[in-house]
């Protein structure tokens, strides 16, 4: 028991003698001069996520009207795979979006 409690006692010695280093004053941030480079490059990058989207939609579009006019029977099997389509290319675009706002 003797030992158990000289141990104990050692890890708490150790533990109280670490504690000036974690009471260290923090260092001043350093100013970002980046902000506009980086609103930019959000910027296109968002350009390009859009631009992308805007083709996929269209091609989309183009196919679905050219698969109804093929077999008007099966278009509204087609338009319902369209429009699930088009939603999940426009989140693509908004999720895009909202990560722009996060970065910059």
């Amino acid at each position: 028991m003797r030992k158990l409690n000289l141990l104990f006692m050692a890890v708490v010695g150790v533990l109280m003698s670490a504690m000036p280093v974690l009471a260290q004053a923090a260092e001043p941030a350093a100013a970002d001069h980046n902000v506009g480079l980086k609103a930019i490059a959000a910027g296109v990058g968002f350009a390009i996520a859009v631009v992308g989207g805007a083709l996929g939609q269209s091609r989309i579009g183009a196919a679905a009207c050219e698969g109804a006019a093929r077999n008007p029977g099966a278009a509204a099997k087609i338009q319902t795979m369209m429009i699930l389509g088009l939603a999940l290319i426009e989140s693509l675009v908004l999720f895009a979006l909202v990560i722009v706002f996060v970065k910059t």
